[in-house]
């Protein structure tokens, strides 16, 4: 058991299999962030990469559909990950989760596939 609260990488579909249509990748978005309290209930502490690139993109002007977005989007993962505990790799096809979990495992980081893998921490570990 971890001896302080994981930060667990969110890894799934955003822009995957949606041709840029904004609804499609909220809609993903929305699917990715549905397991954020899952995981925060396991008493760590959920992180997904579009939290942090998006704004990064918006602040320079951009979206998730500009040619900027391969150079935001993919290398904030690639950083979030120097700094995470585990990745929950959700269903579905996606080239940067994929490369999410390959990073990962080059860390010797665990992945899950499932939020009942994640070890739980006790009430007293989550204070």
């Amino acid at each position: 058991m971890p001896d302080k609260p994981m930060l667990v990488l969110i890894a799934g579909p955003y822009r995957s299999g949606t041709d840029g249509d904004p609804q499609a990748m909220a809609a993903n978005l929305a699917r990715l962030e549905a397991a954020a309290w899952p995981v925060f209930s396991t008493g760590h502490l959920p992180v997904i990469g579009e939290w942090i690139a998006l704004p990064v993109l918006r602040s320079a002007g951009a979206g998730p559909t500009a040619p900027l977005a391969d150079q935001v989007l993919y290398p904030t993962a690639d950083r979030l990950l120097a700094h995470c505990d585990a990745v929950l790799r959700l269903p579905g096809d996606s080239a940067g989760a994929d490369q999410d979990v390959a990073t990962a495992r080059r860390l010797g980081l665990p992945v899950y596939h499932d939020v009942t893998e994640i070890p739980r921490r006790t009430p007293q570990e989550t204070r």
